[in-house]
């Protein structure tokens, strides 16, 4: 018997309601041409919901006023692929930034913290690199103290996030003496993976959070803002928008950190440019 679902197609229209939907709560920008994409992602949601079309199913998010719907939509259109110390270069250089600030007397008189914001952080390898570099890098600096906030807007990857545990293959990256110094064996069923210790784990705070937020709320300013590869899924307006937020957020002489395939060429911003998809707020 074939399933009702699969037998309906996704139309045109319903696609348009849901792109403009899912662009207007998350800032992703499907474009016109991403139909046979949601509908397959979509399909095996809604089966599993026991949802009867993709038109019922658009019809409960909208009402839903918990955002638990919506959520579960943004969870399947997100694509959330990475590994620990992805894109390297920028690990490195949080390294030297952090080493330059901690050997000056009068930054390390006025910063008893030392804030980092992992933006859309996935299943945590980010954050996760972000904690190995910065307890290693504040080891002979007691007094500064570590706040790492990681974020994403799909809950799934937050609750993946928080176990801080990945396989083999994701850690393949790590620099040798860290690999040895936060990692660690375990059994995860009937598979052995690496998870972070205890006090890489307790640096880090996991919090859900949608960068479409037109005000962000945080009171004090981050030091650094990693946002990589995430405004690859946003138009230029969206981009724009989210990078002023983020130099509001910075405190002076904080950095944002942008991903390899990304840009800030023809984005009106405030930043001034370092290096290669690093910016600083001056």
């Amino acid at each position: 018997m074939t399933n009702s679902l699969e037998a309906k197609d996704l139309t045109r229209q319903e696609y348009e309601a849901f792109r403009k939907l899912i662009y207007d709560k998350s800032g992703i920008n499907l474009g016109t041409e991403k139909m046979q994409l949601l509908s397959s992602r979509l399909a095996k949601l809604l089966r599993g919901q026991n949802y009867a079309s993709y038109g019922d199913f658009f019809k409960v998010v909208v009402a839903d006023k918990s955002g638990v719907e919506l959520s579960r939509l943004l969870d399947a259109v997100s694509t959330n692929t990475t590994h620990l110390f992805r894109e390297i270069t920028h690990f490195n250089f949080l390294a030297r930034l952090i080493e330059t600030w901690t050997s000056d007397k009068k930054w390390l008189a006025s910063n008893r913290e030392l804030r980092i914001w992992s933006a859309g952080c996935s299943s945590g390898e980010e954050p996760h690199s972000i904690a190995m570099v910065v307890h290693d890098a504040l080891k002979d600096h007691p007094g500064v103290k570590p706040r790492i906030l990681a974020t994403d807007i799909s809950t799934q990857v937050l609750g993946q996030a928080m176990r801080g545990q990945f396989v083999t293959e994701r850690a393949k990256s790590v620099p040798p003496a860290f690999r040895t110094r936060y990692l660690q064996k375990i059994k995860s069923g009937n598979n052995e993976v690496l998870q972070a210790t205890s006090d890489i784990r307790n640096l880090i705070k996991f919090s859900r959070f949608n960068l479409m937020t037109p005000t962000f709320p945080f009171r004090l300013g981050f030091h650094v803002i990693f946002c990589r590869n995430v405004m690859i899924y946003f138009d230029q307006p969206t981009q724009e928008g989210l990078v002023n937020r983020y130099a509001k957020s910075l405190v002076p002489g904080g950095h944002l950190m942008i991903g390899h395939s990304e840009s800030l060429n023809g984005i009106d911003q405030p930043l001034t440019y370092v290096e290669p998809t690093i910016y600083r707020r001056d």
